[in-house]
């Protein structure tokens, strides 16, 4: 595999975040070569060959990973996909990016470690894109310098802007719910902020605010969860659909000697509005204009690291994990009890 040279990538999935993946990759991570992408939908292959200039395009993902001198695939498809689709780019020589979550089923988190272990020289990550905002990146330095003592407890939360149409309702048969969906990105940064203690119990509750199709598979659209961990350390989770102000994510971390707090207010930029209302601000309407920067930092982060060689410090041990508590807490969810782990 080269290294210290343009790595051609591939894209698998080109919706709503595949776009702007592949955009990233295309103008904006250096050392990376978008030469293919693949879709099952000849309207998303017509897009990057009209806004990006792709000249291979698949709609068979084998097809793709046969393209020649391919080192790098973009995994941006539906959650149920990810793991054969992971094994399959491993068994073919490809380094993998993938979007979160890892899995809906453990058993295929194990099967994927179990792959990846057997080609070390590969690497895979998933995109839990916090973890790389220059906020949350400043926060978990400032822990790791002990500026709060020993962090002990974690409330984060996700909320997504109001859709009244309930785009996402159609997806949510087989999104895994509400805490698979949403909150893995908060059961991560948990984890990390605490240290990635391991998990000991769960309860989870939530309610139908707004879109009621969503009982039809057992899915809630505001959840709230905790999360216990070994020696005392907890998460408290909340995650909602039905914002009308906005995304709004939120982590505060509380430790033995202080507590840091990322995204308190979800501002959209510095602007302030001070009319007969009062004194506002307008809000990131979206998880991706909160995170923009971040999924960029994200990209180059992985391309960096195939050339460089360097180890991830996102596992695919931190990215089972979180699957395993996501599991747990719809099993809570749906049974009303604790779940143990």
């Amino acid at each position: 595999m080269r290294t210290h040279q343009s790595l051609k990538v591939g894209i698998v999935g080109l919706g709503r975040l595949g776009r702007r993946h592949a955009e990233n990759l295309m103008r904006h991570v250096p050392g990376a070569e978008l030469v293919a992408a693949c879709s099952p939908l000849e309207s998303e292959l017509s897009w990057a060959k009209e806004a990006l200039g792709i000249k291979s395009l698949y709609s068979n993902y084998e097809a793709l990973l046969a393209h020649e001198g391919l080192d790098v695939v973009f995994l941006v498809t539906p959650t149920s996909m990810h793991p054969q689709q992971i094994i399959e780019a491993l068994r073919s020589g490809k380094h993998v990016f993938c979007e979160k979550p890892l899995s809906l089923d453990l058993d295929d988190c194990v099967r994927v470690r179990a792959e990846a272990a057997l080609h070390p020289h590969l690497k895979v990550m998933i995109g839990f894109v916090r973890r790389f905002d220059a906020s949350y990146q400043d926060a978990y330095q400032k822990i790791q310098s002990g500026s709060i003592g020993q962090p002990f407890m974690v409330y984060s939360q996700t909320c997504d802007q109001l859709d009244p149409e309930g785009f996402f309702v159609k997806f949510a048969p087989t999104s895994g719910g509400i805490f698979l969906d949403c909150s893995v990105h908060d059961i991560d940064l948990a984890r990390w902020m605490l240290g990635n203690p391991k998990p000991v119990r769960v309860f989870a509750s939530g309610t139908i605010a707004v879109h009621q199709d969503l009982s039809a598979c057992g899915d809630v659209d505001n959840g709230v969860a905790i999360c216990e961990f070994e020696n005392g350390r907890i998460a408290t989770l909340y995650a909602s659909r039905t914002m009308p102000h906005g995304h709004e994510t939120v982590t505060e971390v509380t430790g033995t000697g202080g507590r840091l707090t990322v995204g308190r207010n979800p501002r959209q930029n510095r602007v302030e509005i001070a009319d007969a209302t009062g004194i506002r601000n307008e809000c990131t309407p979206t998880f991706f204009d909160r995170f923009q920067d971040a999924f960029l930092t994200e990209a180059m982060y992985f391309v960096d690291a195939i050339q460089q060689n360097r180890p991830l410090s996102l596992t695919l041990d931190d990215a089972t994990e979180a699957t395993r508590i996501g599991i747990a807490l719809r099993e809570s969810l749906l049974s009303k009890l604790p779940v143990t782990l």
